[in-house]
């Protein structure tokens, strides 16, 4: 009978970092990582010496939108630790840089992903890293609840 069958032969798959809401969370974060990938070579290549500490900024703010993505596609406790310093770093970065260049908007005389926190990108880059911080934190709660049932 169906209802015999010993359900623990077949094991639920495990809802990972880029299954539900992490999968937009991914495509969210891979379409800013070509964004600012894009926008960051093209200023740089162009006319680096008008702005050269933002322009590094945005190529710096592209890395780490390309190693957020990376780690929240990747499986494993190493690369969701990558995850958490990735967008932690973002959370910090889109803050810090979106305060200096209120309060020092000489320093960018043209904008940046992360610059006036991320207004040029309709605010996405002062959301997004707490969503995803939200998610990582979602999903380690469930990995934890799986784990224990397993070993009960």
């Amino acid at each position: 009978m169906i209802n015999d069958c010993d359900r623990s032969a077949f094991p639920r798959p495990r809802a990972g970092r880029s299954s539900g809401v992490g999968r937009l969370l991914i495509v969210v974060y891979a379409v800013l990582a070509l964004g600012a990938t894009g926008r960051s070579v093209v200023q740089i290549i162009e006319r680096f010496d008008t702005a050269p500490f933002a322009f590094t900024l945005s190529a710096i703010a592209a890395a780490i939108y390309i190693v957020a993505t990376v780690a929240l596609i990747a499986p494993g406790p190493v690369w969701n630790r990558v995850a958490w310093i990735a967008i932690g770093v973002e959370a910090a970065g889109v803050l810090i840089v979106g305060a200096l260049s209120l309060a020092m908007p000489e320093l960018f005389p043209e904008t940046t992903v992360w610059s006036f926190f991320g207004m040029g990108y309709l605010f996405i880059p002062l959301v997004l890293p707490w969503l995803g911080l939200w998610w990582l934190a979602k999903t380690r709660t469930a990995e934890r609840v799986a784990a224990a049932s397993e070993a009960a």
